[in-house]
């Protein structure tokens, strides 16, 4: 992105016509490369005032260099290349998977995760857990729209759903017999996060409390759960999507409570959940986050395999659903302009009350509610709106059998997909790792060893520029989704007017990016074979 660009961006966004939406849904237009993609987003005009609730809080990235307005006086798009590496690596993550004896054992070598905030504060969530009471980990990416309160609470809530689905029932039975004698209960997940992905303690015990009840409900049922993986994945998804909607219609007394329930039932989010035991990966997706299958083939080339479907209007499938499910006489409105009902780009997803319930239940319970406009809820009834509900969070659920030839697995919301095809993504991160490893030189050691010839070893590493690559190949991923030029190369002038483009601009170029990859071990995938 030359100056000329850059000034171009700064002058047309400082004429251009403001919309005041007054918190209602509209649409902007926002460039992608070489195709215009018309993208839903919620105006948030109305402050919250002093003493409201929000979920909407304390999960921000550095912003020291990023501008809040395009009227401020003083614009710069200068970064120098520190600055660029503090903002684009502030939100790493990265765990390795070691058994009890310092051999990885999982098929899971490690995984990579990062986030890059366009909105502020930032929409997207992300979760990855180990299960420690059944097999396997998950991994999820949750993108969230009007607002972060829905995202925020599947990333926290949807993987303890999932993982209670796959419990025999007499695991089920000892937890609820310890929670009845309020006894210390064994933990279902163990967490991996950053120390900025927020978790709001005020409301875990409502959350476990509904938790609770659903593993009582499986409980109930005459024979042993004994969901497959992909039933405890659909049942947890829809079990999650109706509490949520059961909450906010529930009496509450505690106003901040309620207020919680409002804002995550009258937002949304889409999720893509990836749970991998051993060979075995199933993918569960509902919206328009993707996650896609790196494969090495045997002549060295790398190939691409998609694991979800977008759910939206360009989706033949989506489309057919939609009309079986309502009218003949609205099939002509279900999707106007490439949007459901006129409003929304993924035709699943969580929360989003406005598209399930009916206009009576909606009414019913934003009038019985304190000053809904301080929380960013309006009522709004799109035309046409006869038979709902219109949107549901069942996904679809995709199987695949690992292979020594998978490598990684990419999990992002729609930020990265709308910067980068699936075969870039792939080349990218297949080209990371020859990168990564070609520049670790061998450690050889002469004996005897001391710390002199340790210390040389390092700067030799260093000065071979390995300190300057990204080590995160999430990083890498962002970096190239928004510094790219049309030869593929990143650019930096145009990496550091993408990252200091204002709060109020910065929507219309780029939407929030969050990015997982989980690297596979190969040979313990090779050993299952061998075994079996």
């Amino acid at each position: 992105m030359s100056g000329t660009v850059s000034s171009w961006i700064l002058s047309s966004a400082r004429s251009s016509i403001i919309l005041q939406g007054k918190g209602r849904w509209y649409s902007i237009c926002i460039p992608n490369r070489n195709k215009i993609k018309w993208k839903l987003v919620f105006s948030k005009t109305c402050p919250y005032p002093a003493g409201s609730c929000s979920l909407d809080r304390t999960f921000s990235f550095p912003k020291a260099f990023r501008h809040t307005s395009t009227e401020e006086e003083h614009f710069s798009f200068q970064l120098s290349p520190a600055q660029i590496n503090d903002i684009l690596r502030a939100g790493e993550l990265s765990h390795r998977t070691l058994d009890l004896n310092g051999k990885n054992a999982n098929s899971v070598l490690r995984f990579e995760s990062n986030q890059l905030a366009s909105n502020s504060p930032i929409e997207d969530r992300r979760s990855a857990a180990t299960c420690l009471q059944t097999a396997g980990m998950m991994f999820g990416v949750f993108d969230g729209h009007a607002g972060a309160a829905c995202a925020q609470a599947v990333s926290e809530r949807l993987l303890h759903y999932i993982a209670v689905s796959l419990m025999p029932r007499q695991s089920l039975e000892e937890i609820e017999l310890a929670v009845e004698a309020m006894k210390p209960v064994r933990p279902i997940l163990q967490w991996h996060r950053h120390p900025n992905d927020v978790e709001y303690r005020e409301i875990t015990s409502q959350y476990f409390e509904n938790l609770r009840v659903y593993w009582q409900h499986l409980l109930d049922l005459d024979t042993e759960p004994g969901f497959s993986l992909e039933e405890a994945m659909i049942c947890a998804f829809k079990r999650l999507d109706s509490d949520i909607s059961l909450e906010v219609q529930a009496p509450q007394e505690n106003e901040f409570m309620r207020n919680i329930a409002l804002q995550v039932a009258f937002s949304g989010a889409t999720a893509c959940v990836a749970h991998i035991d051993g060979v075995h990966l199933h993918v569960a997706n509902t919206g328009d986050c993707r996650a896609v299958l790196g494969v090495r083939e045997e002549d060295g080339t790398w190939s691409t395999l998609p694991l979800t479907r977008d759910h939206n209007a360009y989706d033949e499938f989506e489309i057919r659903r939609l009309k079986r499910e309502h009218p003949r006489s609205e099939e002509k409105t279900l999707f106007v302009n490439d949007r459901l009902l006129g409003i929304l780009m993924p035709s699943r997803a969580f929360g989003d009350v406005q598209l399930k319930w009916s206009k009576e239940l909606q009414h019913s319970i934003l009038e019985n509610s304190c000053d809904v406009e301080a929380l960013n809820i309006y009522q709004y009834v799109p035309p046409n709106y006869h038979t709902p509900p219109y949107l549901t969070a069942e996904p679809e659920v995709t199987y695949h059998k690992l292979r020594s030839k998978d490598k990684f697995l990419v999990i992002a919301s729609d930020g990265l997909w709308e910067m980068l095809s699936n075969e870039k993504v792939v080349k990218l991160v297949a080209g990371h790792l020859t990168e990564l490893n070609m520049q670790k030189p061998p450690l050889t050691f002469k004996k005897p060893v001391n710390l002199g010839y340790m210390h040389n070893l390092l700067l030799q590493r260093k000065s071979k520029g390995l300190a300057s690559l990204d080590q995160n190949t999430a990083t890498h991923l962002i970096r190239h989704a928004i510094g790219s030029n049309e030869y593929g190369e990143v650019d930096p002038e145009k990496l550091a007017a993408m990252l200091t483009l204002p709060e109020d601009l910065a929507r219309m170029y780029r939407d929030d990016i969050t990015v997982t990859v989980v690297h596979f071990n190969s040979e313990t995938i090779e050993d299952y074979y061998r075994s079996h």
